[in-house]
């Protein structure tokens, strides 16, 4: 399936041999070093709050070695100068792992904030030596990009707060958009907030007076948008994940002397759930090649919920077991209900999509 936009190459959903062995070098260092085991044992209660959930370790190697830090940036900076299709791929294999990494608010996020400063920071990000987050409420939207966040610019300084920053704990350089202009601050009180979902916690960035360099100028809006987009990619992998996962228990787990895969209810359920996730396939690729706000906010009013219902559906029919801390399940319903409300809700989305394409709301 493809289609052709003004003055662009053909766009396809299918995905190329070069993004297949991208996904095969995630998928096989995740599944060396990060399996859901691993990830349970990271947020097991009792561990040590001064131990952050985030694998450094981890990170360094797919930043490092498989070079996925600098996929967006261009290679004159020292990166990959990919597009979004292969950054929307490695976003399907961490949701598949709900890996703790900062990929996401690094790499897509503060990134694409600063491509259009040039600035040298890029380089250091692409190799992965730093790393950085936007300064962004992850509840905030394209539709309302202040939203949590409170900060004013005076003789150089920054003063204010920004609450549920995602990526911010492990950051060493935070980007703070403040009028229409970025800055980079390394003095910020960032303290971890209580967050649902355990693999990406967020946090409250505090600005004092803090010294401020600035960088360029930044458009949040577009940044976000961008960024939805492509947590659309995410999104699926969480719902990609919940599938597989059931159908292959729902294939083992017996009930009076039959699988319970084959009975007429479970296989209608898990029927609806494939075609489901089929169309955020489709709806995540489209996004990646074409972030226009209409491919955005459709692949963010279908693609949130399909993870949601992926991961209610998984924890139903595991049964007993898919209610205990031990199975993984839960790290992917809080995954998918945390990225329901990031960057904007379905709903937000929905009410954006009904303006763009003109369709009157209900009075």
């Amino acid at each position: 399936m493809s289609g052709t936009r003004s003055g662009e190459e053909p766009m396809t959903l299918l995905y190329s041999e070069i993004e297949e062995e991208l996904r095969s070098a995630v998928r096989g260092l995740l599944a060396d070093r990060c399996p859901p085991a691993v990830v349970l044992r990271r947020i097991e209660p009792g561990t040590d709050p001064a131990d952050s959930v985030y694998d450094l370790d981890l990170w360094k190697t797919l930043a490092g070695e498989i070079g996925v830090a600098g996929l967006l940036v261009p290679e004159e900076f020292g990166g990959a100068g990919a597009g979004a299709s292969e950054v929307a791929v490695v976003l399907e294999e961490l949701g598949r792992g709900v890996a703790p990494v900062p990929f996401f608010t690094s790499s897509v996020l503060a990134t694409r904030a600063l491509l259009p400063t040039g600035d040298a920071l890029l380089g250091e990000l692409a190799e992965g030596t730093e790393t950085a987050a936007l300064a962004v409420s992850f509840a905030a939207s394209p539709y309302a990009p202040s939203r949590g966040a409170s900060v004013t610019v005076a003789d150089g300084r920054l003063s204010g707060t920004v609450t549920g920053v995602a990526g911010a704990e492990v950051a060493d350089v935070l980007l703070v958009p403040v009028a229409g202009e970025l800055y980079a601050v390394d003095g910020a009180q960032v303290t971890v907030a209580p967050s649902l979902d355990l693999t990406r916690p967020v946090a409250t960035v505090t600005l004092d007076r803090a010294p401020a360099r600035l960088v360029g100028a930044c458009d949040v809006a577009e940044v976000l948008r961008f960024g939805a987009g492509l947590l659309a990619s995410e999104q699926l992998g969480v719902a990609e994940w919940c599938l597989d996962t059931t159908l292959a228990y729902v294939r083992e787990r017996h009930q009076f002397a039959r699988p319970i895969g084959s009975f007429q209810s479970i296989k209608h359920r898990l029927a609806d759930l494939w075609l489901d996730v089929v169309r955020a396939r489709a709806a995540a690729r489209n996004a990646a090649g074409d972030p226009s706000p209409i491919s955005v906010a459709v692949a963010q009013s279908w693609n949130a919920g399909v993870a949601l219902h992926a991961a209610e559906e998984a924890l139903q029919l595991h049964g007993g077991i898919g209610m205990t801390w031990e199975h993984p399940v839960h790290l992917y319903l809080k995954r998918a209900k945390a990225t329901e409300i990031a960057l904007g809700t379905p709903g937000d989305h929905r009410q954006a999509l009904a303006s763009l394409v003109g369709v009157p709301g209900p009075e």
